[in-house]
């Protein structure tokens, strides 16, 4: 699989060194607590998928969150199609917004398959990105059409993240602060079961190309 073991966006160099460093470290005690047998606590961000797979992990599992029309949703939202999941949040200045962007002309280029594809957007920043919010981001015409987007309280968002081992942070205070997060997209399967990560830096072609085979192999 390609792919970086975290990519951060959306906030200062300092910041992205300091969670890669954290990504390395729990590289390390991954393994060896799988050498040796251990569990680990959850007193530190988790690792972003790829790494976690060298362990044995997967990301996904249940959470309970709002969507963008301010109903309760839960992770069978996934059931009955191929899901790309992706954690950002609506005031990101760079990476959210080209990457949705991205992802709308993969749909695009999907054809009738787009039928069976959703994008489920998560936020990290639920303080700011109320389902009202959302609702008004997602609706960019070139967005995925019909994306979810999800929010909830921060403790719901937790545990949405910690499900799939999404790291994130504040920087900064005021109005203006931004969130490092991490970046990867999760591709579930119909019956809400991670299949694969989405490699960062793909043009809209190969996205499409590279959900086609996911599909090609049910």
């Amino acid at each position: 699989m390609v792919g970086r073991i975290v990519q951060i966006g959306c906030g200062s160099e300092g910041a992205r060194v300091r969670a890669e460093r954290t990504a390395v470290r729990w590289m390390l005690v991954l393994a060896l607590a799988a050498t040796a047998g251990l569990g680990l606590a959850a007193c530190a961000p988790r690792p972003s998928a790829p790494a976690a797979q060298q362990s044995g992990l997967q990301p996904g599992g249940p959470f309970q969150l709002i969507d963008q029309d301010g109903r309760p949703t839960d992770q069978r939202v996934l059931n009955g199609k191929w899901s790309v999941v992706f954690f950002g949040y609506t005031f990101c200045p760079d990476y959210c917004p080209t990457t949705l962007t991205t992802l709308g002309r993969a749909m695009t280029l999907l054809g009738p398959r787009a039928a069976k594809v959703q994008v489920v957007f998560v936020t990290v920043d639920p303080a700011r990105d109320t389902p009202a919010a959302l609702k008004t981001y997602l609706s960019s015409k070139v967005f995925p059409r019909n994306a979810i987007g999800l929010t909830g309280t921060p403790a719901e968002v937790a545990k949405a993240a910690k499900a799939y081992m999404v790291f994130y942070q504040k920087e900064g205070a005021g109005a203006n602060y931004t969130m490092d997060h991490s970046t990867a997209l999760y591709l579930m399967n119909p019956k809400g079961q991670f299949d694969t990560v989405i490699a960062d830096g793909l043009s809209p072609r190969q996205q499409a190309d590279q959900i086609v085979r996911a599909m090609a192999g049910t």
